[in-house]
């Protein structure tokens, strides 16, 4: 008895195997997919793609009958009614639904239903309705992978996620060699701006003077202040540059010109992209050559510059951590008559300087009378030549010492943040000519919106930089203010740097008097002033 009935089921298994082997076979080229959607639970439509010709009332009063057919007591994957088959898997709170025709091959189906269940993960963090719409146009061009024109595509996960990203290695290729050309192009043009830096400092050098008993346009060195060489102020030396003769047959210095010219071009091209070039003719930075004062329409033979440099370094919270100012009288002698000279210097600064002469001047005269003279008055100071007679160095940690205070206060608000920067001028005695105090900003985040200001803006989007003008800060404009709204944190905007330049010394250091060494009859003279910025930033 019990065999008949294994038997029996046996024979049923293999007839209903069979049946749908046959159905399989018969009605997989039959296989249409309507319409592919994701949906709430209560029918509202996501993302939905149709794969025929549908209007979307049709399509939405499908979805919208699907939560009303299935039937919670049984754990079905699809329901039918009488003119379409809805496939379905549940994604926690929203479905998943394949609209197909009735006589679509179930099997089918469900393979398809999984691929589709695959994707939506790999394009949405979450399965909610936010994320779904954020990310429906993805979704849309996934499904369109998985099916066409209703028949399913024998593709896999890993090709549809290539085939959505459009990864193009011939692209990566012409990419990555566009981009290393770029990169040797500029590297070229660097290449030769320096050979022009380079042939521009051969010709200074072939131009200057013989030195004389130990001078030279270097200064003074000592063991006793070598701390303070290596940052000294050169002097500058303009040398107008000649124009070469044409002549009928070739010419190197012809050829030199020519490379000059095109190197130059190099030259503005990269200031055009925002590249820093430094100019030999002046031996300093495009900050410092930008804020360098005019030279003097005339001179006397016996001239002097007395040259200052200042290096400060605060916190944003207060609190000076470093301040050092470098100082130098170059004295450049253009008659032989005037050659045997001597100078008085008045030093009216009480705050501790460090003052160190020339090996070649009379320390003992200049300690006891403050007064420069060789140390063999029978010698001559070197003609047509600039020399460093005395220099000295200041560097304390004081604050009351600061010559302009800087504060930034960042203020974080609901859609960024409000920054408020001041200045003010605590040495009354300075006038400050061409102020730029310049703030990073976030980059990405567009212009910052202005408030209140005193001077004048740029905002410069490739460096990510605003910066403050102010054409002169002295007793009469001794504070200011600027305010300004910008998306950020409040660390996007330190270090803030300041440049400016004077003409009058920050340490009270002049040359009053010039007189001969016989018969002490005074010299006529002229004196050139000036107060830089090497380093000044707010970290």
């Amino acid at each position: 008895m019990i065999c008949n009935h294994i038997v029996g089921f046996i024979r049923r298994f293999f007839d209903l195997l069979q049946i749908a082997f046959v159905t399989y076979n018969s009605q997989s080229v039959l296989t249409v997919l309507l319409a592919a959607a994701v949906c709430t639970k209560a029918g509202k439509a996501l993302v939905s793609r149709q794969f025929v010709e549908m209007t979307r009332t049709r399509v939405e009063g499908l979805l919208a009958a699907f939560p009303k057919l299935m039937n919670t007591g049984k754990q079905h994957t699809f329901v039918e009614t009488e003119s379409v088959r809805y496939v379905y898997q549940p994604l926690e709170k929203l479905y998943m639904v394949l609209v197909t025709t009735k006589n679509s091959n179930i099997l089918e189906d469900l393979e398809t239903l999984r691929l589709f269940s695959r994707v939506i993960p790999e394009y949405c963090r979450v399965l909610e309705e936010s994320e779904i719409s954020e990310h429906c146009f993805d979704l849309i061009f996934a499904f369109d992978e998985i099916v066409a024109l209703g028949y399913r595509e024998n593709v896999n996960l890993a090709q549809i996620r290539t085939f959505t990203e459009m990864d193009s290695h011939e692209e990566k290729v012409f990419r990555a060699v566009r981009e290393t050309q770029e990169r040797e192009a500029k590297a070229e043009m660097r290449r030769k701006a320096k050979e022009l830096q380079q042939i521009r400092r051969d010709a200074e050098r072939g131009k200057k003077g013989p030195g004389f008993g130990g001078f030279g346009s270097s200064g003074m060195s000592s063991s006793n202040t070598a701390i303070i060489t290596d940052t000294l102020i050169e002097p500058e030396k303009p040398k107008p540059t000649p124009v070469p003769v044409r002549s009928s047959g070739p010419s190197k210095a012809l050829k030199l010109v020519g490379k000059g010219k095109e190197v130059d071009d190099f030259v503005d091209k990269l200031k055009s992209e925002g590249e820093n070039i430094i100019l030999p003719s002046t031996g300093k930075r495009p900050s410092e050559a930008s804020k360098s004062l005019p030279p003097p329409t005339h001179t006397e033979s016996v001239h002097m510059r007395v040259e200052e440099k200042i290096t400060l370094t605060c916190g944003r919270d207060g609190g000076l951590q470093n301040m050092e100012v470098l100082g130098m009288i170059t004295l450049r002698v253009s008659d032989e008559k005037n050659g045997r000279i001597r100078l008085k210097v008045n030093n009216n600064d009480n705050r501790g300087l460090q003052l160190q002469t020339h090996p070649n001047v009379d320390k003992k005269l200049f300690t006891a009378e403050s007064v420069i003279g060789l140390k063999n008055p029978d010698k001559s100071f070197p003609l047509k030549s600039d020399v460093g007679v005395l220099k000295w160095r200041l560097q304390t940690t004081d604050e009351s010492l600061i010559p302009l205070t800087i504060n930034c206060w960042p203020s974080e608000s609901g859609t960024g943040c409000d920054v408020n920067i001041e200045y003010e001028l605590q040495d009354e005695s300075l006038e400050l000519s061409d102020v730029v105090i310049s703030i990073p900003v976030p980059s990405g985040v567009g212009a910052p919106v202005i408030g209140d200001l005193d001077g004048e803006y740029r905002h410069d989007s490739r460096r990510n930089v605003l910066e403050w003008c102010l054409p002169v800060i002295d007793v009469k404009n001794k504070t200011g203010s600027l305010e300004f709204s910008i998306p950020g944190q409040p660390n996007d905007f330190f270090p803030v740097s300041v440049s400016f330049v004077s003409k009058g010394s920050y340490c009270d250091i002049q040359v009053t008097k010039v007189s001969q060494v016989d018969g002490d009859s005074p010299v006529r003279f002229s004196t050139e002033t000036s107060f830089v910025v090497d380093k000044y930033e707010i970290l």
